[in-house]
């Protein structure tokens, strides 16, 4: 993706919109990491929202319902770019927001994680590698009907089942996400440099970026192993 020149104008939404584009489209979609990612990209059923400074659950939590009662929203995806939150905060924070909005299904993504190709599912934090601390949200009705949907015999994926898949930790059906977690796991036990090289470009980005926007806790090192 080209990186556009800031001139000043841009808002600081728009920054960390684009950031996160970036990691959608350069590392998820490129490396088909979730096959219907950018269907739903594209479809406009993601919904992104931005919490600034150190946000208080009240706050995540008004948001992701903001977002998921939105009209056409599959995916709600809540940003925190100035949040200070550790990746075990961060899961905290996931468990608080996932008992508060027990129809969605939570799953956590977050900047620092290393590279673990031990077994698939210690790749998984490292492919939710995102620019900043974010929460994803998928609701579980959309979850249950991709698992009726499967049960009955129904062939390619429907809508359900590609935000279902979306939501990370809620799965719509069990052999379904092994499937797919062990291709990630190929893909990435061959792609892992490119796909961390890019990851590193997207926070130098990032860096740049939300400093001249105005955006603060932009120090933090973001680093593919540890």
């Amino acid at each position: 993706m080209t990186r556009r020149r800031y001139d000043g104008c841009v808002s600081r939404s728009a920054e960390v919109r684009r950031i996160l584009e970036r990691y959608l489209v350069e590392v998820v979609e490129r490396h088909a990491l979730c096959p219907w990612a950018r269907a739903a990209r594209e479809r406009g059923e993601l919904a992104v929202g931005i919490l600034w400074g150190e946000p208080a659950l009240e706050a995540w939590v008004a948001e992701a319902a903001r977002l998921l009662a939105a009209p056409g929203t599959r995916v709600a995806m809540v940003v925190g770019p100035e949040a200070a939150l550790t990746r075990p905060a961060l899961a905290a924070l996931r468990d608080q927001v996932a008992a508060r909005l027990s129809a969605a299904g939570v799953a956590e993504f977050h900047p620092d994680a290393a590279l673990d190709l031990e077994t698939p599912a210690r790749l998984v934090p490292f492919l939710r590698r995102s620019p900043d601390p974010m929460l994803q949200l998928v609701p579980l009705a959309l979850i249950d009907d991709a698992r009726a949907s499967r049960a009955g015999g129904a062939g390619a994926p429907d809508l359900a089942q590609q935000a279902a898949m979306l939501g990370g930790r809620a799965a719509p059906v069990r052999e379904l996400t092994d499937e797919i977690a062990a291709a990630n796991h190929a893909t990435v036990a061959v792609a892992h440099a490119a796909i961390s090289a890019v990851l590193d470009d997207i926070a130098a980005d990032r860096r740049a970026a939300y400093a001249r926007a105005g955006i603060t806790g932009v120090s933090r090192e973001r680093r593919s192993s540890r």
